[in-house]
């Protein structure tokens, strides 16, 4: 079989504070199954990652702490950096965007699109802090948001009605640099075209999807912003930050962290090559079209590696002679939560990866966050389920099928793999099994369906408790020693293929195996043809999986925060009869739906109240797509005064409960009650 020649990427982190068990399952702990398996499988893989050391978050922690940014980044890339490597993730390079061939290459790429009129200068109001003597981006203002009323919003947008608006709309608006009220200033920037390569990306996505079947979740997205039109995007920032913009006009300016951070990718390749010598190394996976580059990532990224990293590819693709290729496949998983509810730093919610690993080692971590990655929808990570996963999996029916076999093998057969002769129908079903699960496996893997693949691991693992078990090797000892050796044989041939199939999510645990076994691992394609001679000498046995006690997690529940976030005791006034029956409720049916360009956060909603249609903006994007909603019958404010919500005009209010974990739930009604109907 061919092999391949692939390139795999993991989405940068931001080297601003430490990473938590949330981002190993979105784009790391995937990324390394994968690779891990395709290096077993022969192909010519690279896995490249780094931090991301520009933008305005690492500003934001430096000024905080009243240290320079390089501070930041220095401190944060070591902490991640030795995180990962406890993990045991198997990076070939973690770079950073901080080194002098990320600048250069990032420049190129500016200078290309320049060179070529891509890029799109436009002038702009933007505040500027005079007393600090610079432009301020967004997330340096806060003021009152002109539509809510929330006096915590940002100069472009609200973060609790979900509204956009321009810069000189905010009320009361303060730097948080000075505190003092911020001036607006006219600013230039260059923006790259989006719309302009739209129906390329498209074309591509669906070719792509065709090929090589992308995850709905990613095409969901994908199409979301299609269908709201691709804009130009800026591409620059007023910041002293970052990588400089390459031109004699551009004082003070840098590239926007975005354009920025995807080409880490390639300058961490490059590194790469100018480490092992040989500098030209890296276009042998970014510039040859045999390549199949794969990029995984959250999905909160999915916008800047499906849409925008392929676009500036392309841009770059139209104006010279060495092409880049685009990613084959972008399989990204949706959100790991907390215990129930969100990673938050600021509540004290959550566990960083580096302090989980000097309580419990990775591979029991490794095992519970694969068995139950966020592939498709949202999951939780429990201390109980961690515990259960360590206990009842790996340690009762993986190490114990390793342990009863081992134990038994040197008692009674001093320590050598004995002869299998005249094998039954168990057995040889058993042994079909050998074959049977990597390539089950290995399809699974090869789909990026990691969660099932892991199901069939222990699957293999539990068939091989049950194998000893039935064959009753406690018995066949005493009675016909010959059945008993060929039955152990096959438990240690089975063995020898679960220390292969799982190195890819236990590395640590498999390592130790195959030195029990004293055998080196073997090509995946030959697992259960290739197989433990007779008379081969294994090496003493070690334990695999030690057990979790009951105290040990209830210490570790026990230090979380009693309440999810300190609340404020809540201030309101007490209302009569007569002012809650000034509020008209009514029941509404969603008869269209569609997103609002620009705002990831509103809906567009066309509602039927009776005989009569309404338009209500709603900020519910992030927990409802719009399609899901056609049909729904939902309560609104139907007395509300009219107001625009990023030009739109929204005739009332739709009502919505707010989970723990920040997702919307609409107050539905019964299909039994007619819309139109008041709720008393």
């Amino acid at each position: 079989m061919a092999k391949e020649k692939i390139l795999v990427t993991s989405a940068l982190p931001y080297a601003n504070g430490p990473i938590h068990l949330g981002h190993l399952s979105g784009a790391y702990l995937p990324a390394d199954i994968y690779v891990r398996f395709n290096r077993l499988k022969g192909n010519d893989i690279l896995y490249i990652c780094g931090s991301d050391e520009h933008g305005v978050p690492i500003t934001i922690t430096a000024d905080k702490e009243g240290i320079t940014p390089k501070e930041v980044i220095d401190r944060y890339h070591e902490i991640n950096k030795a995180a990962f490597d406890k993990f045991g993730m198997s990076f070939d390079i973690y770079s950073r965007t901080s080194i002098e061939t990320h600048h250069q290459t990032a420049q190129t790429f500016f200078k290309s699109y320049y060179d070529q009129g891509i890029l799109v200068e436009k002038k702009s109001m933007q505040f500027y802090d005079e007393k600090a003597k610079m432009f301020l981006p967004d997330r340096y203002v806060e003021g009152t948001c002109p539509n809510c009323g929330y006096d915590e919003a940002r100069s472009d947008e609200c973060e609790r009605c979900g509204s956009l608006y321009e810069p000189n709309e905010l009320r009361n608006p303060k730097s948080k640099i000075t505190g003092e009220t911020p001036v607006l200033k006219e600013t230039s920037h260059w923006y790259f075209p989006l719309g302009r390569f739209q129906e390329r990306l498209e074309k591509y996505i669906e070719e792509m999807n065709k090929k090589y079947g992308w995850k709905e979740n990613v095409l969901q997205y994908c199409r979301g912003w299609f269908k709201d039109g691709l804009k130009d995007r800026a591409y620059t920032r007023d910041l002293d930050w970052g990588v400089k913009v390459p031109l004699d006009n551009a004082e003070g300016k840098v590239l926007y962290v975005w354009f920025d951070a995807v080409l880490g990718y390639i300058s961490a390749t490059k590194e790469l090559s100018d480490k092992l010598g040989k500098p030209e190394l890296w276009r042998e996976y970014w510039q040859d079209k045999e390549t199949k580059y794969v990029a995984f990532i959250g999905k909160d990224n999915v916008v800047f590696h499906t849409i925008i990293f392929p676009a500036m590819l392309m841009g770059w693709n139209d104006g010279n002679e060495d092409q880049y290729i685009l990613p084959q496949n972008v399989p990204a998983n949706e959100f790991l939560n907390f215990e129930g509810k969100k990673f938050s730093k600021s509540r004290g919610w959550g566990i960083d990866v580096i302090d989980f690993l000097k309580l419990f080692p990775a591979d029991p971590l490794r095992y519970t966050l694969a068995a139950n990655l966020p592939e498709n929808k949202d999951t939780d990570f429990y201390w109980k389920e961690f515990q259960t996963r360590n206990n009842s999996e790996l340690a009762d029916i993986f190490g114990n099928f390793v342990n009863r076999t081992f134990t038994f093998v040197h008692k009674h057969f001093e320590g050598t793999v004995p002869e299998r002769k005249d094998l039954q129908k168990i057995d040889e079903e058993m042994l079909s099994g050998l074959k049977e699960y990597p390539k089950k496996i290995g399809e699974l893997l090869s789909k990026y369906k990691i969660k099932e693949a892991v199901f069939e691991m222990m699957n293999l693992a539990r068939s091989g408790n049950k194998y000893f078990n039935d064959v009753e090797p406690w018995i066949t000892i005493k009675q016909d020693k010959e059945r008993c050796g060929t039955t152990l044989n096959i438990c240690l041939q089975t063995i020898n293929v679960l220390a292969e199939v799982f190195e890819p999510v236990i590395p640590g645990s498999s390592e130790k195996l195959f030195k029990m076994l004293n055998s080196p691992k073997i090509n995946w394609d030959d697992l259960g043809v290739i197989e433990l001679a007779s008379g081969h000498q294994l090496n003493k046995a070690e334990i695999l999986f030690t057990k979790i006690e009951d105290s040990q997690i209830e210490e570790q529940i026990n230090k979380l925060p009693k309440e999810e976030v300190e609340e404020k005791k809540e201030k309101f006034e007490m209302i009569t009869f007569d002012d809650f029956m000034k509020v008209q409720l009514k029941v509404a049916e969603v008869i269209e739906a569609e997103r609002i360009p620009k705002s990831d956060k509103l809906l567009k909603l066309q509602l039927k109240i009776g005989k009569e249609q309404r338009q209500i903006v709603a900020g519910i994007a992030k927990s409802y797509n719009p399609e899901e909603l056609i049909g729904k019958k939902v309560t609104i404010v139907f007395n509300l005064k009219p107001a625009k919500l990023f030009g739109v005009e929204s005739q009332g209010m739709i009502l919505a409960a707010e989970n723990s974990d920040g997702k919307l739930e609409l107050m539905e009604v019964s299909d039994k009650v007619e819309t139109g109907t008041r709720i008393k």
